[in-house]
């Protein structure tokens, strides 16, 4: 089965405490559903039109699991705090078997 990866690319960030609200309460939610942080980082080396800026990348033992985890109530609590807090790119991709 191939895993889910949720991969988050952060444009700009106009609220730092909504992120930081957000983040207290996405970790655990993203951790109960089965997810596991690979990197929450911001030295990024961006080639082309991409963004030099925060990204994360969370791994799941499936692409459903990384759709449901999204889905989750605990999750969307998370979404509520930061709100318009950021401008991002949020994708779910499904990895190779």
């Amino acid at each position: 089965m191939a895993k889910g990866y949720w991969v988050s690319v952060y444009r700009t960030i106009a609220d730092p405490q909504r992120l930081a609200a957000y983040d207290k309460l996405a970790g655990p939610a993203v951790k109960a559903a089965g997810g596991r942080l690979l990197s929450r980082s911001s030295r990024v080396v961006a080639h082309g039109a991409g963004i030099a800026e925060r990204t994360v990348l969370i791994e799941f033992d499936s692409f459903e699991q990384a759709v449901a985890a999204r889905a989750s109530a605990t999750y969307q609590e998370a979404l509520a705090v930061l709100s318009d807090g950021v401008e991002r790119d949020f994708r779910i991709i499904e990895g190779l078997d």
